[in-house]
């Protein structure tokens, strides 16, 4: 290898590197997008060559957008890749590697708005009346849907939920969001129920031997005694799914879905949901009023006489 195209790749490496230190310290992004950013500006860097990333310009990044369409991204896809690079030059300009931002005149596709699935009350009634709580595994799995219906969760942090999170005698419980964001959710007395049903009777059972409880201790755990995953968890649900006749997909995100859903219809305030959910931005809770605006319609066009 030609040692200026050997150095120029080791320099690279080294940004990249130290691209990946910031997001993860300074921006304390999550692993997802950390893996998702790194994995984008690795593509580019590839694509550039024996081209330095301060010889970039904004036609070079049109360029590389434009030759990537062969891959038939999506708009979702493609716009994260340009947050990606952006951030990456906000990142060599901050270190003043560049003079310049290329990427701040490249605009991001619109992605199109497409509103959440949710379940309504009879719904999600038919999915608890169908576990029930007379095992190890159903007491836990109906513990797990009623905690996500009751607090709005994401399934990662339900999964990563240890004992010292929980004051159940408060009706709180905190997790960590996006980015290891805490926040504190609040649990229904019938939810608590169910959980304490779990953690009380049945979490033993598959507990490993000698296990000390302490604030460390994960909640839910496998029939191996050891913290229970994600997948486990989207697993059982399909496999309801497939009992059930709802002509919808039951998914951890769409238990989160009908909790704001719900909220919202019965007269929550935007700003109250957005915290629960942990959201960064109050457009990501404003899809929510859309969903519930949408329900008005149907039912006005259903019982006015003259809506149609």
């Amino acid at each position: 290898m030609d040692e200026g195209l050997s150095a120029l790749i080791n320099n690279n490496n080294k940004l990249l590197e130290e691209f990946m230190v910031y997001l993860e310290v300074e921006r304390n992004l999550s692993k997802h997008t950390l893996r998702a950013y790194t994995a984008d500006i690795e593509h580019f860097l590839y694509w550039l060559k024996e081209l330095e990333v301060s010889q970039v310009n904004t036609n070079t990044i049109r360029l590389y957008l434009s030759q990537i369409q062969v891959f038939n991204y999506s708009k979702t896809t493609i716009a994260r890749k340009i947050a990606a690079l952006r951030t990456f030059y906000r990142f060599l300009y901050r270190e003043r590697i560049i003079e310049y931002n290329p990427v701040d005149n490249i605009r991001s596709p619109k992605k199109p708005k497409k509103l959440p699935s949710f379940l309504n009350e009879d719904e999600v009634e038919q999915i608890f009346n169908i576990i029930e709580p007379n095992s190890a595994t159903n007491a836990r799995n109906r513990a797990i849907i009623e905690v996500l219906y009751a607090c709005g969760m994401r399934i990662s942090e339900l999964c990563g939920l240890n004992y010292g999170n929980l004051n159940l005698e408060e009706n709180e419980i905190t997790v960590f969001g996006k980015g290891s964001k805490e926040r504190i959710v609040l649990i229904s007395e019938r939810a608590k129920k169910y959980l304490n049903l779990y953690l009380e009777k049945f979490r033993s059972i598959y507990a490993l031997k000698n296990e000390y409880i302490n604030e460390n201790t994960p909640v839910f755990i496998n029939n191996t005694g050891y913290r229970l995953n994600p997948r486990s968890v989207n697993k059982f649900l399909e496999k309801i799914s497939c009992e059930l006749s709802i002509n919808k997909r039951i998914s951890p995100h769409v238990f989160r879905h009908s909790f704001a859903t719900k909220l919202l219809e019965k007269g929550a305030d935007l700003r109250i949901v957005q915290e629960l959910l942990g959201h960064a931005s109050i457009s990501n809770t404003q899809i929510y009023t859309h969903v519930s605006t949408e329900r008005l319609k149907q039912a006005y066009s259903k019982a006015h006489p003259r809506a149609k």
